[in-house]
């Protein structure tokens, strides 16, 4: 692969700066500053198209050959010319085969056998399926088609040579591989995959699986999965203790290995609450309150020129908080344009009374055509997660919910997952 630095300047320090009297931010609102605050950061680099599933285009993308490049059978038959098709006709040796056209040239009055794919011969410009045909002493009758053409794939039928198969942003799927190959692409100019920072941090935290006192960090793993699902490459920064100079080593390593950090734990205003402690006094920090739950705040910061997003410690509010904020961040600075994840009006199974005031978002899953939700809102229950296929959206509003009342439900493949 070939590299280039492409857009992949730091952002400013001031990006995430809120205007003066901002207190609860409704989640629109907040979405809104975000997208207006970031800009991609990746650059880009020349990818062979077999190595690009999952790669976000950097450029458009036109055929560099129509494909079909020659009109060619849709099935196994006979190829003839419709003008002058007074039948029988006379059947003519040779066939055409995929990959072993007809040398010759069909004439009025004659048909030619010809296998599917085979490139229809001169002359030719319709096919006659095989089982309609009656073949006798060199001779073919069938029942004339209903149409010129029929069982004929015209030449550039899928792409025209030229013509534009994806925009800029597009993140490249299998099918896509397909698509490219058949148009005669080899590579293509693609982002390079956008660097994410994971860290935990807290004294109490011990890694999943190991012996002794602690809580065992369940941040960590699941939003490095988060953030690979999103089409990132992860440094993995551990669990930091509650020691400044080791949180400040973790900052640093970030800023020189990745374009940007997710971190949980140590936000807050308290004598161990280096994260916080570090982004103000040497980077920049901002509580944005927002109006959700669960959540709530969401610190976003610099530090060396990387944005660090400082999610809640709970890991039912890091989760939904990386899905509703995190997501469509990275995917704008990776290349992808915002997402806003695909939703679905669903009818209600399940009873509520919602307060005014904030956003809810509520695990969910779709079970005979409604979102049934999960016993309990409490954000303790990370069991809740594991049992949901996606999350129903309920606006700020004060709500009345009872079964058979349409909710906006948003599977968690809208956020591929």
């Amino acid at each position: 692969m070939t590299e280039s630095a492409g857009d992949g300047a730091r952002l400013p320090d001031d990006c995430f700066a809120l205007p003066p009297g901002v207190d609860w931010t409704p989640v629109d609102q907040a979405l809104d500053r975000l997208r207006s605050s970031l800009r991609v950061v990746a650059g880009t680099e020349t990818c062979p198209i077999t190595e690009a599933t999952g790669r976000i285009l950097a450029e458009h993308v036109s055929a560099r050959r129509a494909n079909p490049p020659a009109a060619n059978a849709a099935v196994d038959g006979y190829a003839f010319c419709w003008e002058g098709a007074a039948r029988p006709l006379s059947l003519i040796e040779g066939r055409a085969a995929a990959g072993h056209p007809f040398a010759g040239r069909v004439r009025p009055g004659q048909a030619v056998r010809i296998l599917t794919g085979a490139q229809i011969p001169d002359g030719a410009d319709t096919v006659v399926l095989q089982e309609d045909c009656r073949i006798d002493a060199g001779t073919i009758d069938f029942p004339l088609p209903k149409k010129q053409g029929a069982n004929v794939r015209p030449a550039g039928e899928d792409a025209q040579t030229g013509e534009k198969l994806f925009d800029a942003g597009h993140r490249i799927g299998a099918a896509d591989l397909a698509r490219l190959s058949s148009t005669g692409i080899s590579e293509i100019r693609v982002r390079r995959a956008l660097r994410v920072a994971v860290l935990s941090t807290g004294d109490e935290l011990i890694a999943p699986g190991a012996d002794g006192p602690g809580i065992p960090d369940a941040n960590r793993p699941m939003l490095i999965a988060l953030a690979r699902a999103f089409g990132c490459e992860v440094v993995d920064l551990g669990i930091a203790q509650d020691d400044a100079g080791t949180v400040r080593a973790r900052f640093d390593q970030a800023a020189r290995e990745a374009d940007a950090m997710i971190t949980t734990g140590g936000a807050s205003t308290g004598d161990e609450d280096h994260v916080s402690h570090l982004l103000n006094t040497e980077g920049t920090v901002t509580d944005w309150r927002i109006a959700v739950k669960p959540g709530r705040p969401l610190a976003l910061g610099m530090w060396r020129g990387v944005p660090v997003f400082g999610l809640p410690g709970n890991p039912v509010a890091a989760f939904v908080c990386a899905l509703i904020f995190v997501r469509p961040a990275l995917a704008l600075m990776a290349g992808a344009g915002w997402l806003a994840p695909q939703r679905f009006t669903i009818p209600a199974a399940f009873e509520k009374s919602k307060k005014p005031g904030r956003r809810e978002y509520l695990r969910a899953r779709l079970r005979d055509g409604r979102a049934e939700v999960f016993a309990s809102e409490g954000s303790g229950r990370i069991g809740g997660l594991s049992w949901a296929e996606g999350l129903v959206d309920l606006p700020e509003a004060a709500a009345e919910i009872r079964p058979g009342d349409p909710v906006s439900y948003l599977p968690f493949s809208s956020f591929g997952l």
